[in-house]
């Protein structure tokens, strides 16, 4: 690690755990460096402007002043998923592992029962190869997320409109679209809906029961794969 890119990392390890202090020993520890280093970078952010001070005592150290960290991240499942989903488009540029890395800060900010509703979320979402260019329908996407059942009107390719009440499974990325997956009462079975073709959609009281989901039956084609969080969400440093 050259001097510009330690230094940077010194800020971003004090910023973490500001307003507590880091001692220069497990500073040097951290970044293998001597203690000496560790001491000349501090006076050189300090010379810099970065509001970087000494706390004595036996368990000081050096500080970052607390009104220049960022603010507590309050990322819901449902944001997770779509940053993870936003993630996947970016595979082969340059921005990847950095987009990765701040995403992976993030999660670790999240509290562990919405890290766990976002993987529950993600679950749900099935790729045939990379996401769609088309944004997720917002209608369609809320109701995936609050786990209720949905009273909809749905407009065939004729144009005649049925209503009916949907148990929400997921999404299906596929080729340029998205499709909301969703056990139709009126059918009986399982049944594939186009957002765009959602007239109105209104969820109701009543929580969505636990149904598998298969693709037997689905006329979709037969490689979708689920979306994992196990990578992209992991609450890992970056």
């Amino acid at each position: 690690m050259n001097r510009t890119d330690r230094l940077y990392a010194l800020v971003e390890e004090l910023r973490a755990v500001a307003p507590r202090p880091r001692s220069a020993r497990w500073l040097a520890e951290r970044f293998e460096v001597s203690v000496r280093t560790v001491e000349r970078d501090i006076s050189a952010l300090q010379q810099s402007g970065t509001p970087v001070y000494a706390e004595t005592g036996r368990t000081g150290g050096y500080c970052l002043d607390r009104s220049h960290t960022l603010p507590p991240v309050n990322l819901t499942p449902e944001e997770a998923v779509a940053m993870a989903l936003a993630l996947r488009s970016m595979g082969g540029t340059p921005f990847r592992q950095p987009a990765a890395s701040a995403l992976h800060k993030l999660v670790a900010a999240m509290r562990p029962e919405d890290v766990a509703a976002a993987r529950a979320l993600a679950g749900r979402i099935h790729l045939a190869g990379d996401p769609p260019p088309a944004p997720m329908p917002r209608l369609a996407g809320r109701a995936v997320g609050v786990d209720r059942v949905l009273r909809i009107g749905y407009s065939d390719r004729h144009g005649a409109v049925t209503e009916r009440e949907v148990e929400p499974l997921g999404y299906a990325g596929i080729g340029d679209r998205w499709y909301l997956i969703a056990w139709c009462r009126l059918r009986d079975a399982v049944r594939v809906f186009r957002p765009d073709r959602i007239t109105a959609a209104t969820p109701t009281r009543e929580a969505v029961r636990h149904r598998p989901l298969s693709e037997t039956g689905l006329d979709i084609p037969h490689h979708l794969s689920p979306f994992s969080l196990t990578g992209d969400l992991s609450p890992r440093a970056g």
